[in-house]
């Protein structure tokens, strides 16, 4: 089939906590955007558990599909592809939107595509900003993955560095359980942080000037030993210092990755991305060293379909439809150059 700017691509994400359906067309144009959270299901049990996850995709799945056709104002006949995360993420959730999505393609007689959920983060600014030039620094930091990922072109990318242990979200995730602020982590602590002093403490930046790898583990377990040895510590300090901890850690190595790959810009993807902090210290960075900073809108930050339909228009032009025998791959990764 000819993929062009008037294909339209359905896109349905499930890999975690967010079931999400989306119509896009061309690979830009978001006629449609549907996401149903499942926070206030798994904030009892401070992080998402997997059996309740799948079983709320089930049950919502198909309303949230076909509310975003009807947003949309197309008909069925209209949708050229179905594209879905295939991984990485939970095998539960992820099995419910690749099977709904086979159906669809099978009852619809049209390609199936099954789409990386990091390479969807990577065309989430693209949707907002289809101008964007490469090389592109990507900094992906979710509660899942952190990683600094170079774009050269639609699907050239290089991997310059990723966590070696605690990814950021899942460091706020921790952090937030352990002071007692609720969940999701993130904007727990982000509240929480407005109160606080930032210079309250010195938390450490661990591997800072040690290549572009990152390791948040060991300033997890920094903030526990600070606040059972001080347990008169005022929580709003703490917040604030281990926030800003991991932003000038997250901006710090972007910067100097962005440099040393000649990026024309820094463009943020993933969950964290969201936070305030990190969004104003990464922009400011991007103006002293002259290039251009990107922020997604923090509906683009989170698990949405549109990224997937656009990353799947894209897959689609490049490599043609997925064989319905794709499963789903909870570890996948992403098909870095060597």
């Amino acid at each position: 089939m000819v993929v062009d700017d008037a294909t339209v691509v359905l896109g349905i994400e499930t890999s975690c906590d967010e079931t999400a359906a989306a119509i896009v067309m061309g690979g830009y144009d978001v006629i449609s955007s549907v996401v149903s959270t499942q926070v206030d299901l798994h904030a009892e049990f401070g992080g998402v558990v997997p059996e309740i996850a799948s079983r709320a995709h089930l049950d919502v799945l198909n309303p949230v599909v076909a509310r975003a056709i009807v947003e949309a104002g197309v008909e069925e006949e209209r949708i050229d592809a179905v594209a879905c995360t295939v991984g990485p993420g939970l095998i539960g959730a992820l099995l419910v939107g690749v099977s709904a999505a086979k159906s669809l393609a099978l009852a619809w007689d049209v390609p199936f595509v099954g789409v990386n959920h990091m390479e969807a983060h990577l065309y989430a600014a693209f949707l907002e900003d289809r101008s964007l030039e490469f090389p592109l620094l990507v900094m992906l930091v979710s509660g899942g993955h952190t990683m600094l990922v170079e774009m050269q072109d639609h699907g050239r990318y290089r991997l310059v560095g990723q966590t070696i242990d605690d990814a950021a979200g899942e460091a706020f995730d921790k952090v937030a359980r352990f002071l007692d602020l609720g969940y999701p982590g993130g904007p727990a602590i982000e509240a929480e942080s407005a109160f606080g002093d930032p210079e309250a403490i010195r938390f450490p930046r661990a591997m800072m000037d040690d290549g572009y790898d990152f390791s948040f583990s060991g300033l997890k377990t920094s903030v526990m030993n600070h606040v059972r040895k001080n347990p008169g510590v005022g929580t709003a300090d703490v917040a604030a210092s281990f926030q800003a901890a991991v932003v000038d850690v997250l901006v710090t190595k972007a910067r100097r990755a962005a440099a040393e790959v000649g990026a024309t810009g820094i463009v943020l993807g993933g969950g964290v991305a969201a936070n305030s902090l990190l969004r104003e210290e990464l922009l400011e960075a991007c103006e002293r060293d002259g290039i251009q900073g990107f922020l997604p809108s923090r509906a683009m930050c989170t698990d949405n379909a549109a990224m997937i339909a656009a990353a799947g228009w894209h897959r689609l032009r490049s490599d043609g439809p997925t064989p319905l025998d794709v499963g789903a791959t909870p570890n996948l990764r992403l098909p870095f150059l060597d």
